[in-house]
């Protein structure tokens, strides 16, 4: 393959050669990807593989309407660039006008590693994971699960100077062990593998595998439930991913208010909670620019470049800031605001341990899986509940319980919930395919609603 830079400008030239475009944008993203699998006590797969995505984005105005084509290729080969450039200013001649137009960015200057070349990943970042693991292997619960390792470098390039570079890894390891019928699963997020332990998680699984020698059966209902932080991830970064102004301000989202306009403002949780999204936060840091391949409510191809900063969607337990690209913003009179790929939120001081041994009685959970959306006025929405979930008698964990389906809303459990305890980097279980970088609190609800037993095992 070409370099990425290389890319750029041949697709940049080619768009001013061909002169049918008042403006375009072009993001490459050069993607390395690591894996290593294993079950029943047994690796059985690794490997590493490479791949390219390239956009090219033209922009067709006309007075104060702007018409955008998109289009986007994994092929490698030099000659599908101009193909693409072609491809995508036919698209922007024949397309509706954006209901997202902003004008141009302005360009910068280039950074200092524009030139550099792509960093890589590989097996090897697994070696530590691989020998704990291995030391795991001769015991006599059966293990499964994966690691993988992702190094994806963009760039973002526009014909009015724009030039953006950014390396984002991302790495987790899940492992799943099993024991006379019992399950238990534990999972980390990380960046770069240093400093995960195998040894620490399957002490864990060892643990949460012990608490099931005792099972017993409970009905559907209303609980006093622990909701570790993985569970607390995979429903607040649903909620963020609804937290549209455009959708809540035309009275389309749970964020909506009664009688028109948006929540901002209003108090979800006497909590002092704040739930926000950072560029620059430590061990999750991620893209500092916006860099979209398509418009969506939260984010607009006109703001390709554009930096990201701070955006605390919560604070101290009130709705403070609702998602609006530029063109949103300024048609709705409200501030700019685009978030990171990460997602964290402030808790208290006690340790889920110390949750533990404050309940009289009550369900220490472990993950969701399987979540869908039920009722969006109330973003309400429904799960099942995965590896493990707990009975808690007089501060002691005694025995393992049957699945649930559970049905809630982010919103309901913010109002209800009574305790946080310390916040920590977690893996988010249902949404680890898509959002790995997050930071949540153990959260205590007095009241989760368990909807059904389930039978999933």
């Amino acid at each position: 393959m070409i370099g990425a830079q290389q890319v750029v400008d041949l697709a940049l030239a080619a768009a001013r050669r061909r002169g049918k475009a008042d403006e375009t944008i072009v993001l490459v993203t050069d993607r390395i990807d690591a894996s290593l699998r294993w079950a029943n006590n047994t690796m059985t797969t690794n490997g590493e593989s490479t791949s390219r995505t390239i956009t090219v984005i033209s922009v067709v105005r006309r007075g104060a309407d702007a018409h955008v084509g998109s289009v986007r290729s994994s092929a490698v080969a030099p000659s599908v660039i101009d193909e693409l450039v072609e491809a995508s200013q036919r698209a922007a001649a024949t397309a509706t006008a954006a209901r997202d137009a902003a004008p141009p960015l302005p360009g910068g200057d280039v950074p200092v590693d524009w030139d550099a070349p792509v960093p890589r990943t590989g097996v090897d970042v697994f070696l530590g994971v691989a020998d704990g693991l291995a030391r795991g292997f001769r015991s006599a619960d059966a293990l499964f699960g994966y690691a993988r390792h992702i190094l994806e470098t963009t760039f973002v390039a526009t014909s009015t100077g724009i030039r953006r570079r950014y390396t984002q890894p991302t790495g987790s390891v899940e492992i799943n062990a099993k024991r006379d019928g019992a399950s238990a699963w534990v999972g980390r997020s990380t960046p770069d593998f240093v400093g995960v332990s195998t040894e620490l998680m399957l002490d864990e699984l060892a643990t949460r595998l012990s608490w099931a020698r005792r099972t017993i059966e409970l009905p559907a209902g209303r609980y006093e439930t622990i909701m570790p932080p993985s569970t607390v991830a995979d429903i607040m970064i649903y909620l963020s991913w609804t937290m549209s102004g455009r959708g809540a301000e035309e009275g389309r989202t749970a964020l909506s208010a009664p009688g028109g306009g948006t929540r901002v403002g209003e108090k979800l949780t006497s909590l002092p909670l704040t739930m926000y999204s950072d560029p620059t936060a430590a061990g999750l840091e991620c893209t500092p620019f916006v860099a979209v391949p398509t418009s969506s409510e939260r984010t607009s191809v006109f703001d390709n470049g554009m930096d990201i900063g701070r955006v605390d969607w919560i604070r101290d337990g009130v709705i403070n800031a609702l998602a609006y690209p530029r063109a949103a913003a300024a048609e709705f009179d409200a501030p700019v605001a685009v978030g990171a790929d990460n997602l964290l939120m402030t808790g208290g001081s006690a340790p889920l341990a110390d949750m533990v041994a404050n309940t009289e009685r009550g369900l220490l959970l472990t993950t969701f899986w399987y979540m869908r959306e039920v009722d969006p006025s109330v973003l309400l929405m429904t799960g099942l509940t995965r590896d493990g979930v707990y009975l808690v008698e007089d501060g002691e964990v005694t025995a393992a319980v049957n699945n649930f389906r559970f049905n809630e809303s982010p919103l309901d459990l913010l109002r209800r919930a009574t305790e946080a305890g310390v916040s920590e980097v977690t893996l988010p279980r249902e949404w680890g395919d898509w959002a790995t970088r997050a930071q949540m609190p153990t959260l205590r609800i007095p009241d989760f609603h368990m909807s059904s037993v389930s039978q999933a095992q």
